[in-house]
C-alpha cells in the first residue's frame, strides 16, 4: 500500500511499474488518472486554474485509510494513490489510483471504490479560477450517490 500527496506532477508509467513490481503475480492492474477539466459543471467559463489545498498529515492519513479499506474489501496485491495539491491548469494530472489483483473484477472494483472515496471523503479543498472570478467547488450529489453503493 502506498499513498503520496504532492505538488509535483507524476509519471504514470513509473507509478504503474512500481505497483506491478510490488504486486508480483498480478493478473490485472487497473489504473485511473484524473485530469483538471477545462470547463467545470457550474458554468461555461474556461478554467484558468484549480488550486487544491489540504492539511498535511490529516490528508495522508485519510488516503491511507481509503486504501486500507480497499485492501480489506478485495484481495489486492498492491495499490497506489497519488494526489496533487497546489495550483494546477486545465489538463494537468490531478490524481492517480492504481489497483493490482489476480483478477480484473477485483482490480476494477477497488480502483473505483478508492476514487469514489477520494472524491467525497478525502480532505481536499478546491478553488477554481475562471475569467475574473474564483469560487470554491462544492461536493456534488452524484459523488455522495457513488458512495452509497459501497455500503
Amino acid at each position: 500500500m502506498s499513498v503520496s500527496v504532492q505538488s509535483s506532477d507524476f509519471r504514470v508509467q513509473e507509478e504503474y511499474q512500481r505497483v506491478v513490481d510490488e504486486a508480483g503475480d498480478a493478473g490485472a492492474v487497473v489504473l485511473f488518472t484524473g485530469l483538471v477539466r477545462e470547463f467545470h459543471q457550474s458554468g461555461s467559463s474556461k478554467v484558468q486554474t484549480l488550486t487544491l489545498e489540504h492539511y498535511p498529515g490529516m490528508t495522508e492519513k485519510a488516503l491511507i485509510d481509503i486504501e486500507a479499506q480497499a485492501h480489506k474489501r478485495w484481495p489486492l496485491l498492491a495499490s497506489r494513490i497519488v494526489h496533487r495539491v497546489g495550483c494546477l491548469a486545465a489538463q494537468d494530472q490531478i490524481v492517480l489510483v492504481v489497483a493490482a489483483s489476480a483478477h480484473r473484477g477485483e482490480a476494477f472494483a477497488a480502483a473505483e471504490f478508492m476514487m469514489d472515496y477520494l472524491k467525497s471523503r478525502a480532505p481536499f479543498w478546491k478553488k477554481q479560477a475562471s475569467g475574473d472570478r474564483s469560487e470554491w467547488i462544492e461536493s456534488r450529489e452524484s459523488d455522495a450517490d457513488a458512495l452509497r453503493r459501497w455500503d
